[in-house]
């Protein structure tokens, strides 16, 4: 159904409105649909990532990623969303075949009342945030698709201001780093993975071959504080730009400490999860890093920024390994943010989706309507 300009910003205006304060969409999505008794369409299916490389951490490695792949249907419409699951967070395929086996979202007429059916989605089971953050997707891309706009548009976001995304360098052997690293040609920032013993050889190799900037992630790997601080302190003066988590989140005093003496942004990832984790966290961290598989998807991850700002907390936006779906489903948001860690799509070898682009190491949104994957 076609609508002048006008009928679109009012619409879309209070399609904002409504996805931020909870406002029911119910008198203007029937602007767009004429559907009376159409039900919406749930489905899923596990899907393996395989990975180009050993994805090392702190905590593990690993060549493949298990993922959910989900789709939402209303009248002839398809959304898409995808939950990724790294073992270390405590998801599998088991777990969210069992969640999502609950998700009934026939109960619905309007795709539209986009917060209350997430509070529903949110309300069924404790945790599950990645199988939580498929559904969200998934709805968010069908909404956006029935307006005929993407996400950031629909959000307001200046599509200009998209940041650079960092390409990820997992722990390695020397040889392998500089491999990556002339793989990651492209990409202005790079990104580090540290957290073990080899951390220091990790950034001399990676200076042996480039002086691009580059950020941390520690991923809870440091365990003694005035250790953490030292490392950090040497990670500024080769022109690492922030460190992610670098002690244990359980080790809230710990970090709070190093952040008020480092001299770069420390951002909490692990320690921060969702809204209350943020509120809580506040004091400890300089900043955050918000993932759509950790806070549910898009609707609390726009939450999240809104709620950061205020705060006076720089804000990463980040992902998992992931498709293009999920990726783009991020990308949308990205405008809004200080630095993106969008390139878990990129570590893939067998991505089933087409969706945002990085040109020239920068986060490139599309027009594709919902969350930009290509038809």
């Amino acid at each position: 159904m076609k609508q002048n300009r006008r009928d679109f910003l009012k619409t879309t205006s209070l399609l904002t409105a409504a996805s931020i304060s909870g406002l029911s969409s119910k008198s203007f999505a029937t602007n767009f649909i004429n559907s009376k008794g159409t039900k919406m369409k749930f489905s899923f299916k596990p899907y393996t990532l395989e990975l180009k490389h050993v994805f090392t951490v702190a905590v593990n490695s690993r060549t493949t990623t298990p993922v959910m792949l989900t789709e939402i249907e209303y009248d002839g419409v398809k959304g898409y969303g995808e939950a990724s699951m790294p073992p270390y967070l405590g998801e599998s395929q088991e777990t969210a075949t069992k969640f999502l086996s609950k998700v009934n979202l026939e109960q619905f007429d309007d795709p539209f009342e986009i917060e209350k059916i997430l509070e529903y989605i949110d309300s069924i089971d404790e945790k599950n945030t990645a199988a939580k953050a498929s559904v969200d997707i998934a709805l968010h891309d069908l909404v956006g698709k029935l307006i005929g706009k993407p996400w950031y548009k629909i959000w307001g976001f200046d599509k200009t201001k998209t940041p650079y995304t960092t390409f990820t360098i997992g722990i390695d052997t020397p040889e392998v780093v500089r491999q990556k690293v002339k793989e990651a040609d492209e990409f202005k920032i790079l990104k580090v993975k540290l957290g073990r013993e080899n951390d220091r050889e990790m950034i001399e190799t990676i200076r042996s071959v480039t002086d691009k900037p580059l950020t941390a992630d520690a991923n809870q790997g440091w365990k003694d504080k005035n250790y953490a601080l030292e490392m950090i302190q040497w990670l500024s003066e080769q022109n690492v730009l922030y460190i992610e988590q670098p002690m244990p989140k359980e080790m809230i005093d710990e970090n709070a400490w190093i952040t008020e003496r480092s001299p770069i942004p420390v951002l909490g990832d692990e320690s921060i999860q969702r809204i209350p984790d943020l509120i809580k966290m506040k004091d400890v961290y300089s900043g955050v890093v918000i993932k759509l598989m950790k806070c549910t998807g898009m609707r609390e991850a726009y939450k999240m920024i809104t709620l950061a700002r205020s705060l006076g907390m720089k804000v990463m936006l980040g992902c998992m390994t992931e498709t293009s779906c999920a990726i783009s489903a991020a990308a949308q948001l990205s405008p809004e943010v200080d630095w993106a860690d969008l390139d878990g799509n990129l570590l893939i070898k067998n991505d089933p989706f087409e969706g945002v682009k990085v040109i020239d190491g920068k986060i490139t949104l599309n027009d594709y309507p919902g969350i930009g994957l290509k038809n």
